[in-house]
């Protein structure tokens, strides 16, 4: 019995689209296509969310957004492949934060106290001084 092996073309959609920069003077980094384009929205969006929480333009606070763009770029950049493009990880990601989630609210209201009397107890109810049933 001999096994028989099949090439499948896998190999073909795996081949990544990457600029490596003009010849003897390319980038020190392979990056896809896509990476650039996440790359960039990502920037704008973490600089545009730095100058609303207040944080001015300077070096650190654009070095901090490079840092913080380039640990997104790379996270979203594992999710992205050809058998699952940009496109869909973003659908994805709307159909899950739209998406109907389990009622959490429980039945009742808050438990509040003001029926209940705070101030010093009542005084004892007496008993009648009277005839006693059964006595003669």
């Amino acid at each position: 019995m001999t096994g028989v092996l099949v090439r499948t073309d896998d190999e073909v959609y795996r081949v990544d689209s990457v600029w490596l920069g003009p010849p003897r003077a390319t980038f020190p980094w392979r990056a896809r296509y896509v990476s650039y384009g996440v790359g960039l929205l990502a920037m704008i969006l973490v600089m545009f969310v730095q100058r609303r929480l207040g944080i001015g333009l300077d070096f650190f606070s654009v070095a901090w957004a490079l840092v913080i763009t380039v640990v997104v770029t790379r996270f979203l950049g594992q999710r992205i492949d050809d058998e699952r493009p940009l496109g869909q990880v973003v659908a994805l990601f709307g159909h899950e934060v739209r998406g109907p989630r389990a009622s959490t609210a429980t039945a009742g209201g808050a438990v509040r106290s003001g029926h209940v009397r705070t101030g010093p107890s009542a005084a004892p109810a007496r008993r009648r001084k009277g005839r006693r049933r059964g006595t003669a």
